[in-house]
């Protein structure tokens, strides 16, 4: 198999699946749209390349594996709008493509769980995106396609820990309200193992084992700085931008059963106790 990927969007996932391939031996290129990224990517061991279609193209004509982590806008997906002629001119060169989605497609299930099988009725700007953005890249013929619906990232730099020691973290009270997570260096093995048995067509729903309210993860990280935790604030007295709000409008548990049964997944941090612990203690250390 040939070990070339390209990354669109080269971004937070997208490195951490890097740190697993570079090291055995993947040529990697990741887009960035500004040039001051390029010493970061050099040093992750990634080839760097501005978001231009003439400096994107070599690379894609000689990629096995591609990544699309750039999110779409109200109008279009920005790799479709770049290269979709390109992409569908080469689309059975591919072995493997990886779409990051998210699991706001599958929009308010008031608590109740959802699957892949679940149908997409995204209840917010965002998640309808996204469900046009799947559709468009399914729609191309010959494309081996894998979705991955991600959701609440979380890992190193990515944590509630900065809000709580600077105490800008609330702990937001609506009754009922649960999320899903997924601490980055499990997606990170979740597209890898993918990228291993190729099942075009797939699409994986990618959080951990344990959907739990977000008040209950703030509590948590205050109780490993060993602070207390921000006072509780009721849902309908709390000031949110729209984008915070627009949050709380789904709540629903996420299953994760397909990457454990097709994929082989053991998920490294099952729940956010764990993942948190990692996270706290890997900060603390400096590493």
């Amino acid at each position: 198999m040939e070990k070339t990927l390209l990354s669109l969007g080269h971004g937070y996932s997208a490195s951490y699946l890097a740190k697993r391939l570079v090291p055995q031996g993947w040529r990697i290129a990741g887009t960035t749209r500004d040039a001051d990224n390029f010493d970061e990517l050099h040093g992750q061991g990634i080839t760097p390349l501005l978001w231009d279609r003439d400096a994107i193209l070599p690379w894609l004509e000689n990629a096995s594996h591609i990544l699309v982590s750039a999110g779409p806008s109200d109008t279009s997906d920005p790799s479709l709008a770049l290269l979709r002629p390109d992409i569908e001119a080469m689309a059975d060169r591919f072995s493997w493509v990886g779409y990051l989605s998210t699991t706001g497609v599958y929009g308010d299930a008031q608590g109740g769980w959802v699957d892949e099988n679940t149908p997409l009725s995204p209840a917010t700007r965002r998640g309808h995106r996204r469900v046009h953005a799947e559709a468009a890249w399914a729609a191309i013929p010959g494309l081996p396609l894998h979705i991955f619906r991600l959701a609440g990232i979380y890992g190193p730099g990515r944590g509630p820990f900065s809000k709580v020691r600077n105490g800008t973290a609330r702990r937001i009270i609506k009754p009922g309200q649960v999320f899903s997570r997924i601490h980055v260096e499990d997606i990170a093995q979740v597209l890898e193992a993918s990228m291993m048995h190729p099942s075009p067509g797939a699409a994986y729903n990618l959080c951990d084992d344990d959907p739990a309210p977000p008040q209950d993860v703030i509590e948590y990280a205050a109780r490993l700085l060993g602070v207390n935790p921000p006072p509780e604030i009721p849902f309908e007295d709390a000031e949110l931008t729209p984008m915070a709000r627009s949050f709380y409008a789904e709540s629903k548990r996420v299953r994760n059963d397909r990457i454990k049964d097709e994929l082989g997944v053991t998920l490294k941090y099952p729940d956010y106790r764990s993942g948190l612990k990692a996270v706290f203690d890997a900060e603390r250390d400096g590493s």
